[in-house]
């Protein structure tokens, strides 16, 4: 049963990021951020696909949070037509930040990562010397700039969606992890979930 539920999973995530990089394609040339945007959405498809086993939640809950937190981000879509309001080149380093945040999380990670909240071995290095997720404030800060460039009625309701579903999936991934002596040792090592000095 546990080999059913991730390989189906696994499924349907790359399923939505295959739909997610068609409906981008024909953007690349016209807005290249949606590049940035690309990397930082797919890659976690690709983590998944090659992820090792741990110990992972059997709750509900935190899964459908975890699922909703990653595949809502991939329903976005570039606007066709709309005036720049936030000149392009602060978009592209609002993305940048985020990609790069996003990214060395990731590869600080590596085959740790995956959806569900679960324990595949503590990561301490990286961005993860100065918060516990960094990994989804670099797609809040990726997100966050494509939105300003892509405000359309859908995206804005897609990303709050993500972004609070993201906000209630750290605290049970706490939850779930505080278990584990290595984290708790972190936890007190590191002081802050998302922003330093705020939360």
């Amino acid at each position: 049963m546990n080999k059913l539920i991730d390989w189906s999973e696994r499924l349907l995530i790359f399923w939505l990021a295959a739909l997610f990089l068609s409906s981008m394609l024909h953007s690349f040339n016209a807005h290249p951020y949606v590049l940035l945007l690309a990397i930082s959405e797919c890659l976690p498809v690709l983590l998944i696909m090659i992820r090792r086993s741990g110990s992972v939640t059997r709750e509900v809950y935190p899964f459908l949070l975890a699922l909703i937190g990653t595949a809502a981000p991939l329903l976005v879509r570039p606007m066709q037509n709309h005036a720049d309001f936030v000149p392009i080149a602060v978009i592209a380093g609002i993305m940048t930040a985020g990609v790069f945040i996003n990214v060395s999380a990731k590869v600080a990670l590596w085959r740790s990562f995956g959806l569900a909240p679960a324990n595949r071995g503590v990561r301490a290095g990286g961005p993860y010397r100065f918060i516990r997720h960094p990994m989804y404030l670099g797609y809040f800060v990726t997100q966050a700039g494509f939105l300003l460039a892509n405000p359309s009625i859908a995206n804005l309701a897609i990303y709050p969606l993500a972004w609070t579903a993201q906000l209630l999936r750290i605290r049970e991934e706490e939850k779930f992890l505080l278990e584990d002596d290595t984290y708790r040792a972190l936890a007190q090592r590191v002081r802050f979930r998302l922003i330093p000095g705020v939360y």
